[in-house]
């Protein structure tokens, strides 16, 4: 019976051979696979949303109803270059500037962040 110690290359286990199968083109593959699904469920859809708003508020005229981000519903008295002019209640009126529409809202319309729980 041989009763001397391991030495530490007779303990260690043969060495694992290194990961060389993988293709060197797999990391630029899966990024670009990874970035092709992220423009099309995230940045693709935020640009119709913005295409969308853009073109409601460049169609706003005199007369619409609308609700603002402030959470105003007014009437829409006067149109300008970047500003609308609001009348939110008998002789009241507020200047805003076009951006702050969240909503134009057709005749009887309700709101979308106000209707009622069903």
């Amino acid at each position: 019976m041989n009763l001397l110690p391991l030495t530490i290359a007779q303990a260690a286990p043969a060495a694992a051979p290194t990961g060389g199968g993988g293709s060197s083109l797999q990391f630029p593959i899966m990024m670009a696979l990874l970035f092709g699904v992220m423009y099309f469920m995230m940045i693709r859809p935020q640009r119709r949303r913005d295409k969308e708003r853009k073109a409601m508020i460049a169609n706003v005229k005199k007369g619409d109803r609308v609700l603002l981000t402030s959470g105003i519903l007014g009437q829409l008295i006067e149109v300008k270059d970047q500003a609308l002019v609001v009348r939110i209640a008998e002789n009241t009126k507020i200047e805003v500037v076009k951006a702050a529409i969240s909503q134009v809202l057709e005749q009887g319309e309700v709101p979308i962040e106000i209707e009622p729980a069903k």
